[in-house]
């Protein structure tokens, strides 16, 4: 099978276009591996927010990002290797921290349901036009607060609503940007391959 067709083909996300029909192993697992070196890279893209426990991170981005392009399954995966190797201890966390105590934890875990919906939802379409593309970005950052908030509220001992106001609030025009790059290199990036066959 052609790559060159791929881009038409229902049920593929951006990963499957890759050429590695005797070696799918392989680039599955490098695809995963990759997806959380990525992750723990853009988690070093970090700035602080006054009053509030969590930064502002390039990780989101990245978690949402790598569901997109490498679909449910690897997109788990990735994520949840990140997880789990940054509770180990490799401080590949946000601002280079590591382990089970922070209280940013929640929003790793909310990452890695995030990249499992916004995966499913790519092989459906998700990520071919702006509009879908909007949904599925807002959808996954939704998931994302729905479980670091109240994870920061019972991590910290905030209220919910200081947890909104400390864990929420102050990441919502950064989420809004990060969807609109999202909005700009997915959709762009299917023209292109179908362009190319």
């Amino acid at each position: 099978m052609s790559t060159a067709a791929a881009p038409v083909r229902s049920g593929a996300v951006l990963a499957d276009l890759l050429p590695a029909a005797r070696h799918r192993y392989a680039v599955d697992a490098a695809l995963v591996l990759g997806g959380a070196a990525l992750t723990g890279i853009a988690a070093q893209i970090a700035v602080p927010v006054p009053g509030s426990p969590v930064p502002v991170t390039g990780q989101t981005f990245a978690a949402l990002l790598i569901g997109t392009a490498l679909g449910a399954r690897r997109g788990f995966l990735s994520l949840a290797l990140y997880a789990l190797v940054g509770m180990a201890g490799m401080r590949w966390f946000a601002e280079a921290s590591a382990g089970w105590s922070m209280p940013s934890l929640g929003y790793v875990f909310g990452m890695l349901l995030a990249a499992t919906v916004v995966g499913a939802l790519a092989r459906r379409g998700g990520d071919r036009s702006v509009l879908r593309t909007a949904g599925t970005m807002v959808l996954g950052s939704a998931i994302i607060y729905a479980i670091g908030v109240p994870y920061l509220a019972l991590s910290t001992g905030m209220s919910l609503s200081a947890a909104v106001a400390a864990g929420l609030v102050p990441f919502l025009i950064g989420d809004a940007l990060k969807a609109a790059l999202a909005m700009g290199l997915l959709p762009t990036t299917w023209k292109l391959l179908g362009r190319r066959g």
